[in-house]
């Protein structure tokens, strides 16, 4: 039986991870054994074991606690502690997903110890070096053994790096997977409210300076008054800190919302406002229009099809952005695969080791 151990370790790793380790129970059982090894960079509950409880993932069988702290500080201890782990117990291979400092760790700890490396959100870039997640997401491409690329942009990005034709996998997506597995029941999980756009605002670069992030929430205020609209903001951690001195008429501030809640909400709203990656698809899989608060996105497909516009920090611009996007209907533009992007994963390990 192929022995993987999978490293995870923040919010949107344990929702991609969820669809994988149903697929193996109900699916590759006996084939395939599955070991979780949580880094600890998501610790608090409404981050982490909710998710876990939520989606019914499997206990970690290691658990490094890392915490928060600098990224070389958080990336060294991950490291470390995946290399402790790889050093006492044999896997035939390790799992990764995404571009956190968690993804990383665990290629870098796996590549240098000659175990393969498996890359799951392969190939997606927004070309701009200045984020940790761009950086993350490259090196790990490139520390990879498999890269399982969602769409075929992300393909023709890992051709364009010069990858081998036999490293990648036009997969699908994951988050894809789980939309059609838990949108049946996610209308149960609706926290209340009649909000009508969705706001989630967690990126570094748009929390970490207090103007910048001001600005933001000034557009977004901005937006919703022009179009008659409330707004429901779920707050990040990181971003709490940020918003004691802050008051608002539009925006209805609340704790961070769990996976099948936000699915709920979507559900009911009628746009998104987010500088988040996953919240990106998971709006357009949920047919709702996006405003994304950045410069760029590593999901261009999404811009290109019409469903999100790149808004920036400009308050105008937000404001601009929010009413082209309020009439859109998004339509599927069938990139993302079909359902079953965690078979096609876990079907392409076995041939390959």
């Amino acid at each position: 039986m192929l022995k993987i151990l999978t490293v995870v370790g923040a919010r949107p790793q344990f929702i991609k991870a969820a669809a994988i380790s149903h697929t193996i129970r109900q699916s590759f059982a006996g084939r395939v054994g599955e070991d979780l090894l949580h880094t600890g960079q998501h610790y608090d509950d409404a981050m982490s074991a909710r998710f876990f409880r939520e989606l019914d993932i499997p206990a970690p069988r290691y658990n490094l606690g890392v915490g928060s702290g600098s990224h070389g500080t958080q990336t060294a201890a991950m490291l470390k502690g995946v290399e402790d782990v790889l050093l006492a117990e044999r896997y035939d291979a390790v799992l990764v997903y995404g571009d956190t400092n968690s993804t990383l760790a665990g290629a870098l700890a796996a590549a240098k110890l000659g175990v393969p490396v498996m890359h799951v959100e392969a190939g997606l870039r927004s070309f701009n070096r200045s984020m940790p997640e761009e950086l993350n997401r490259v090196l790990t491409d490139h520390a990879s053994s498999l890269l399982f690329a969602p769409t075929l942009t992300a393909v023709q990005n890992l051709r364009n790096e010069g990858f081998r034709s036999e490293m990648i996998v036009h997969s699908g997506d994951v988050m894809f997977d789980n939309v059609l597995r838990y949108a049946p029941v996610a209308k149960s999980h609706d926290p209340g409210g009649n909000e009508d756009i969705l706001l989630t605002v967690h990126r570094n670069f748009n929390t970490d300076a207090p103007q910048r992030l001001t600005t933001i929430l000034s557009g977004v205020e901005a937006a919703a008054s022009a179009l008659g609209a409330t707004v429901l903001f779920p707050v990040h951690p990181r971003t709490r800190q940020h918003l004691e001195s802050m008051a608002f008429k539009c925006i209805h501030f609340v704790e961070p919302l769990s996976y099948l809640e936000t699915l709920a909400v979507l559900r009911r709203v009628r746009l998104v406002m987010t500088d988040s990656g996953g919240l990106q698809k998971e709006a357009f899989f949920s047919s709702r229009p996006c405003v994304v608060l950045r410069d760029e996105t590593e999901w261009t497909e999404l811009v290109d099809c019409g469903a999100a516009a790149l808004s920036g920090a400009s308050r105008d611009s937000i404001v601009s952005c929010a009413k082209a996007m309020w009439n859109v209907v998004p339509a599927s533009i069938g990139d993302f695969g079909d359902g079953h992007a965690a078979e096609a994963v876990l079907d392409s390990i076995l041939r390959a080791i």
